[in-house]
Formats: C-alpha cells, structure tokens, sequence
C-alpha cells in the first residue's frame, strides 16, 4: 500500500512543516499550522501505517489511511467521545441500544452496542510540541480520565495512548522574528523522568477487573527536533546519553516504546477475544 508512512518520515515532515510555517509567518503562522491538526494528523497516519503493516485489515481501520473524517463516537460511563483510530471487529454487528447506567448519557441511545465497543480496539494520539513542562498536570488527568471512562464501561477493551512530546521548545522571541531556533529547557532530564514515571503509571493493563484508568499499552515517544534529522529516542541508554535522563533515574521507556506499540496491542486483543478478528 502506497500511502503507508514510517515514524522517522512522519517526524521530519512534522519538523519540516513548523519551521517553514515559522519562517513565512512567524509565532503566528506556528500556531496556525498547530491549530489546523495536520502535524498531528501525521501521527495518525503512523498508528494507521504500523497497524497494516501489522495486518489489520485497512477497511476495518477508522478513519481510513489518509483521510481525518470517520472517527468513531464511542459511549462510555461519563461521556462519548471522538476515538483518534479504532479497529472495528469483523465478526460483530453494531446493535442500537438505550444507555441505562446513571450519569448524563442515561436514556440515550446507543448505535454501536456494548459488545461492538467493547470488542473495538481504540488508540488515542496526541502530541505536546511546546514545553514538556507546560500544561502537564490537566493533559495527564485527561489522559486517565479518558481510559477510566471507556474501561467503566467495557472492561475487557483493549486501549492504546500515543503520546509525542518534544526534548526542546522553539524560541517563541526568535519565532516572532521568523527565525528558527530551540531552546531546551532548564532541567529537562527532571520533566522527560516525570512524563516517563507519570506514564509508567499508566501503562501495561493486564487484569480486566482492576486497573480501569490503565491503558493497556502506552508510547511515549520522545523527539528531539532541534537536530538536523530529529532524533527518536527508544531506550534508556539514549536518554541517558544526551542528558535526557538522570544517570540514576529508576523511570524508564523500555515499556513504553514505539517499535513493539502497535503489536503488543495487537497481541493483547488476541489474548481476550481470539485470533482474526481484523482480517
């Protein structure tokens, strides 16, 4: 398939689109560009890629590969929400039915039914491109809440969270005068050991009766744009490396990697509702 796209592409053309949008319109035409999601689209489009490359049927991924519209509206105990990518079940009808547990989505309806959501594998994508260290605490009480509502509700889905955060912010002074610089930021072995510990926390749900606010598989992945050909950086050693990371840190990123992301999800889902069921 020829739309399919790897991690290192995706992550140039993500540096490649910021800088131009900074150099033709500044802070302005940065924030333009982010507004307008197609950096992150990209991301998508790697979750997607990986998961046919994994061989998921490309007609059971929503949205389809290189197109934004299509996302699912999943119910779960709190709310509905847009899933970023979800892999539909072949072998499930969807079945319309009235939302009876207490809270606000009590006496609505729902289209696809509690087994074709809870059988529908789902993965949230987001990014931080500004500061690691701005905004953390509500980007990371959103990140659970959004695993505990679905989990509420189906506790046996399988749940994946791509998250992207850059080592350096650009210089928002330099940016105004069109300029591309980055500039790192002061302790950030402390914040990436923070996301890293933060994360961890998160990540590797194995007991479908406990652990609701759990995923069952987390990517951290930890971009250093500054470089001439960003840099991913995959393990430990890395991290520890470029100062990314105290020397004596107990957070790590070996569970939280992108090579094995897609088909440790993958695997999970085999394991609770059997083989071939995204064919």
């Amino acid at each position: 398939m020829t739309n399919l796209i790897n991690l290192q592409q995706a992550i140039n053309e993500i540096k490649k689109s910021i800088e131009n949008a900074i150099k033709t319109a500044g802070t302005e035409g940065k924030n333009n560009l982010i507004r307008s999601q197609k950096p992150i689209k990209l991301l998508h489009e790697i979750v997607k890629s990986e998961l046919i490359k994994n061989n998921v049927n490309p007609e059971l991924i929503c949205p389809k590969l290189s197109e934004s519209h299509g996302e699912l509206s999943l119910a779960g105990f709190f709310k509905r929400k847009n899933q970023d990518v979800s892999i539909i079940p072949n072998y499930i009808a969807k079945t319309e039915e009235t939302l009876n547990f207490e809270g606000i989505l009590y006496g609505q309806k729902d289209n696809y039914g509690f087994d074709f959501t809870e059988q529908t594998l789902t993965i949230n994508v987001r990014s931080q491109l500004s500061s690691s260290a701005k905004n953390f605490d509500t980007l990371y009480e959103r990140t659970f809440a959004e695993a505990l509502n679905l989990h509420l509700r189906c506790e046996k889905m399988v749940l994946g969270e791509f998250y992207m955060i850059s080592v350096n912010e650009y210089d928002s002074n330099e940016a105004n005068k069109k300029n591309v610089k980055y500039k790192k930021l002061t302790n950030v072995d402390k914040h990436i050991e923070k996301y890293l510990l933060s994360f961890g926390a998160v990540n590797g749900r194995n007991d479908t009766k406990i652990d609701h606010y759990k995923y069952e598989r987390v990517c951290l992945l930890i971009v250093d744009f500054s470089q001439t050909i960003p840099s991913i950086h995959h393990t430990d050693e890395e991290l520890k490396k470029d100062n990314l990371l105290p020397k004596n840190s107990i957070a790590s990123i070996e569970k939280l990697s992108f090579p094995n992301f897609t088909t440790d999800l993958l695997t999970i889902y085999e394991t609770r509702f059997g083989k071939g069921k995204f064919n």
